[in-house]
């Protein structure tokens, strides 16, 4: 059993809710290797032959149980390319925990790029978790550029938590997603940056099949000199639903880009786009310090609220 020390205990605490070792299925990865792995009677874990990144196979009919496949990096210097497949069969209900966080105190870049493909089969339900992190008082930047690939069959769902708070000082997540007759796609989005970080968020959807539908929601704070760009596009080429919305909070001297994007191929296409940017109503401030908080102290509680 690999050993880890306090930093990679930490991190994996930040990304993926580990104190222990969890049940179910796991793949632990730290600094670009393998460090844990367990299989289960329905879920096997199996690396690629070439040591790009693994494929996770689920077996039909599996419910009620769970992977975790968190990323440590703790050595400054080290980037990587990781591409991991996960073959989801009939009926299933399953709970996917991800993420990497990245820890650097040198001054060379650290960088994760994580390439995740899901083939979801009918009737299966997802629950999908990514936190990203960074941490560590080093010159070397925490470079984190995530994608998401998502085939959804007949009838499945999935539901994607996406996260990042805290530490990472550029990131390029894209998502890509198609759906078949009754598939159901929901992305709640939660974003933060700070200092002089750039976060680029593209999400692009086909609804395919009839009565297929998708809800994407990104709530995001941009502080500081820091620079967001979010890009929501939503395709209906089925009588279909679909709904985006980007709610976003600016401070300091932050910048914010919404660039929301709907396209209809179809006269039974519904789709809508919701999206707000502003800054912290200052009624809302007033009202916590009235209560003794500090200016400072407020701010966090909205914000801590606004991205609950």
């Amino acid at each position: 059993m690999f050993k880890f020390d306090e930093i990679q205990k930490r991190l994996f605490a930040e990304v993926a809710n580990l104190h222990q070792v969890p049940e179910g299925a796991y793949n632990f990865r730290v600094n670009g290797q393998l460090a844990s792995r367990n299989n289960t009677a329905n879920i096997e874990i199996v690396s690629k032959e070439d040591g790009s990144g693994i494929d996770i196979h689920i077996k039909p009919g599996t419910v009620n149980e769970s992977v975790h496949i968190p990323v440590v990096l703790s050595a400054s210097g080290l980037k990587e390319v990781v591409y991991n497949d996960f073959f989801v069969g009939e009926n299933c209900d399953v709970v996917i925990v991800a993420g990497c966080g990245i820890d650097n105190c040198g001054v060379q870049d650290s960088q994760h790029d994580g390439v995740h493909r899901f083939f979801v089969g009918k009737n299966s339900k997802i629950k999908y978790v990514e936190k990203h992190y960074g941490s560590g008082d080093g010159a070397g930047k925490r470079i984190l550029n995530p994608v998401t690939e998502v085939h959804l069959g007949e009838n499945s769902t999935m539901e994607m938590e996406m996260v990042q708070i805290k530490g990472v000082d550029s990131t390029n997540r894209k998502t890509l997603a198609n759906l078949k007759a009754d598939a159901k796609l929901f992305v709640r989005e939660r974003l933060m940056t700070h200092g002089v970080q750039t976060a680029l968020s593209a999400y692009h959807v086909s609804l395919d099949g009839e009565n297929s539908g998708a809800d994407v929601v990104s709530r995001s704070v941009a502080k500081e000199k820091s620079f967001q760009k979010l890009d929501l596009k939503i395709i209906g080429n089925a009588p279909c639903h679909g709904h985006t919305e980007c709610d976003s909070i600016i401070m300091d001297d932050g910048k914010i880009l919404a660039v929301p994007s709907l396209e209809a191929n179809h006269v039974d296409a519904a789709l809508v786009h919701e999206a707000a940017i502003g800054k912290i109503a200052g009624d809302q401030l007033i009202k916590l310090m009235t209560l003794g908080l500090t200016e400072k102290e407020a701010e966090e509680q909205i914000i801590n609220g606004f991205l609950t």
